[in-house]
């Protein structure tokens, strides 16, 4: 009888979520089918299909354009800094949170507590008040428009979310583990390297998830930070012009709204039973 309920209201969540899933894909189907369209079709209904939705005649005319066109210049370094910039963050990012969410989980020290609720208040905190005492800064320093006048402001992201999600997993982890690995022979930083850290693996591989799509979102920091020698794709998006001042670039923006999507799309679907896997473990109690 429970397995019966169980199942019936396993089907229902299943046909709850679709009408969800489908008006969360419409935006994204729609964006794609922009990039598909030729700026004469644009704001022509009777060139598309579905209602003004969908183009009846597809060209690529708009990744050209970011590829190999006038926009190439824009969009190429933008793509390659943020690459080069979400890549840096996350690994730095998760290295130090790792150590620090380690020492939470097996060391009592006063003010543990207090750390791990400051890491959280500060993954909260909004990233527009931070902007205008950093623009100063970084232009008095010398790191405005630099990748890593762009990572460091990344970090404050990244890292308390990253001690927060990574402090649950390593509590699960039993401590006589580490301990038989000593009596073994093993030192601290043996025990932690060969037990604890493959142990972790999957805690750890999605905290790098997250805290990459953070870093590969972000467009306060990139817009307000950087000029043309750092800007990642977020905010370079927002400085694509059209063929004169009065056309506005709507094909281009989404073709590379498209590009800079499909590394995330990837992402989730090559590694979802790890992110799973990593979300979940962290919330059953060993």
């Amino acid at each position: 009888m429970e397995t019966n309920t169980s199942d019936r209201t396993r089907n229902w969540l299943a046909i709850a979520a679709i009408p969800i899933i489908i008006w969360t894909c419409i935006p994204l189907v729609w964006i794609l089918a922009e990039s598909l369209t030729s700026t004469e079709a644009l704001g022509d209904p009777t060139q598309k299909l579905f209602g003004n939705f969908w183009p009846k005649h597809m060209t690529w005319e708009n990744y050209q354009l970011i590829f190999t066109g006038g926009a190439r210049n824009l969009f190429l370094p933008a793509l390659a800094h943020s690459v080069i910039v979400c890549v840096s963050a996350t690994v730095i990012s998760v290295v130090l949170a790792t150590f620090c969410a380690y020492a939470i989980a097996r060391l009592n020290f006063p003010g543990k507590k207090l750390i791990l609720t400051t890491a959280l208040g500060v993954s909260f905190f909004p990233v527009i008040a931070m902007v205008t005492p950093l623009f100063n800064l970084w232009r008095q320093i010398g790191l405005f428009d630099t990748i890593p006048g762009l990572i460091i402001p990344y970090l404050a992201l990244t890292v308390p979310l990253s001690i927060w999600i990574l402090s649950a997993f390593f509590q699960q982890i039993p401590w006589e583990m580490e301990q038989a690995a000593q009596v073994d022979g093993a030192t601290t930083w043996q025990a932690f390297r060969k037990v604890i850290v493959p142990l972790a693996a999957p805690g750890v591989f999605t905290t790098a998830i997250i805290a990459f799509f953070t870093a590969w979102n972000d467009f306060v920091f990139s817009l307000n930070l950087t000029s043309e020698n750092a800007r990642t794709v977020p905010a370079a998006l927002a400085f694509f012009t059209g063929a004169s001042q009065f056309t506005q670039p709507t094909g281009a923006i989404c073709a590379a709204a498209v590009v800079v999507t499909i590394p995330v799309v990837i992402l989730v679907l090559v590694f979802q039973r790890r992110i799973v896997a990593g979300l979940t473990s962290g919330a059953v109690k060993g």
